[in-house]
């Protein structure tokens, strides 16, 4: 895959980082000497080559078996979507699973075929209803003190239970594994779904796509929900009949609607980082502008004050500055400002922007633009990540359609969005793909639209 990067060339010889190198750009400190490297072509070199064993079964109830598939198959899918390693394939495999570290030959997993660097496995029950996984993490290369570490989970046995358990190792591996950024396995992604012809609700999924459920049943069009830091809340917009479009506040802890004030004919809302204030678009003021409010919406203020301003998100790293769409010269722009309004910069140099989100470090801004827009021009609304330092940007998706509202994951590494298929909203389906375009799929089949990833 070639990335199309604008005019400003990087310096030689970077043609090539290590994956984690890559990835700290994105997700951590970006280099004095090379602020926005060229993410390389082939990552599989230089990742962290893994080895994940099927858990070794132990004597227990009948439900071990179809538990353990769960865990084993989720496990290797968490760690392969992570985007740090390459994962020795099953078939590569020494043929004994190891259940404990004294049971492991590390040569068999260290030497080809495998020529692994680390190995992870374990051992697996149900019993007596619980359901008992002990899961290690070897580094292979190491064979006086091989273990890097070992957890125990003890929970309620189910098909759910086991999903999660695999969640959670996967996420420590991660983290041991994967420069101290906490993995994202546990992470939900919210969106909007088609129902009737006049309905959208909100739902609920795993990061992987799993667990597909409606949070919401109004009954009305929902748009742009936005989960709080502590996944308490969503705040979203929603059609009423008698003041159009208004933000919205529902709570996941009491399931159920809660106040917010936000006004008539607003929308586009969005979180800062700490929870304690929201920005959102709104006409109260006779056309749409930006502002903020506590996050009952009744202390609010109005920030911008052009008449065609909508979309804000918080730098959430700082929460002292929101980027922003305007049309302000004439088609929309990405802007970025103060949380107060002054200091106000364009980052776009045409075309048509929308949807902004900030990354997780502050140093990036996700965004959908046509760049070649308008009549008879051979644009495409594709998905963008600029650098706001330099205003240098790489663009992420091509010639898949429409694609637009692209969030970010809580650790920075990836980035899911709304692609639809010949521009036809009713194609539109969530997809993933890690920071530099890779790994793309689907997360949903159509009828999918406007993810928002949980900040943990």
């Amino acid at each position: 895959m070639v990335l199309r990067m604008r005019s400003l060339h990087l310096p030689p010889g970077l043609q090539r980082l290590t994956a984690l190198t890559c990835f700290a750009v994105f997700a951590s400190v970006a280099t004095a000497q090379d602020p926005f490297p060229q993410l390389h072509q082939d990552l599989n070199n230089s990742r962290i080559r893994i080895a994940v064993a099927d858990f070794k079964p132990s004597a227990g109830d009948a439900a071990t078996a179809a538990q353990k598939h769960t865990f084993d198959t989720v496990l290797f899918s968490d760690l392969q979507n992570a985007g740090i390693f390459d994962l020795v394939s099953k078939t590569m495999q020494p043929s004994a699973a190891p259940g404990l570290p004294a049971e492991i030959n590390l040569a068999q997993w260290s030497e080809p075929p495998a020529s692994a660097s680390m190995v992870a496995f374990g051992n697996f029950v149900v019993q007596g209803g619980r359901l008992i996984v002990n899961g290690f993490l070897d580094d292979a290369k190491n064979t006086q003190f091989p273990l890097v570490f070992a957890k125990q989970y003890n929970e309620a046995a189910g098909n759910d239970s086991s999903r999660q358990i695999a969640h959670r190792f996967a996420d420590e591996i991660i983290f041991r594994l994967g420069g101290g950024i906490n993995g994202i396995a546990e992470s939900k992604i919210y969106y909007i779904k088609q129902g009737g012809p006049n309905e959208k609700e909100i739902w609920e999924m795993d990061y992987d796509g799993a667990n597909q459920h409606p949070i919401t049943h109004l009954g009305t069009i929902s748009m742009s929900p936005r989960i709080s830091p502590d996944n308490s809340r969503i705040a979203f917009s929603a059609l009423d009949m008698s003041a159009g479009f208004t933000v919205k506040m529902y709570s996941l802890l009491l399931d159920r609607m809660v106040t917010f004030s936000g006004g008539s004919n607003s929308g586009a809302p969005a979180w800062t980082s700490d929870g304690n204030q929201l920005a959102f678009s709104s006409s109260r003021s006779g056309h749409p502008e930006i502002w903020v409010a506590d996050t009952e919406g009744r202390i609010a203020r109005q920030v911008t004050n052009f008449g065609s301003d909508t979309s804000p998100t918080w730098n959430p790293k700082t929460n002292a500055q929101i980027a922003f769409i305007s049309g302000r010269s004439h088609l929309p722009q990405l802007y970025i400002m103060e949380s107060d309004g002054s200091g106000v910069q364009r980052m776009t140099d045409g075309g048509y922007a929308s949807s902004p989100s900030w990354s997780p470090n502050g140093q990036f801004i996700a965004f959908a633009w046509d760049r070649k827009y308008g009549p008879g021009a051979p644009g495409g609304q594709d998905i963008y990540v600029m650098e706001v330092a330099s205003k240098r940007w790489i663009q992420l998706t091509h010639d898949e359609g429409r694609c637009d509202f692209p969030t970010w994951s809580p650790d920075g590494r990836h980035i899911a969005y709304a692609s639809s298929a010949g521009g036809r909203a009713a194609n539109s389906r969530i997809m993933t793909m890690l920071v530099d375009g890779t790994q793309k799929h689907a997360l949903t089949g159509a009828g999918a639209d406007m993810p928002n990833w949980s900040w943990k």
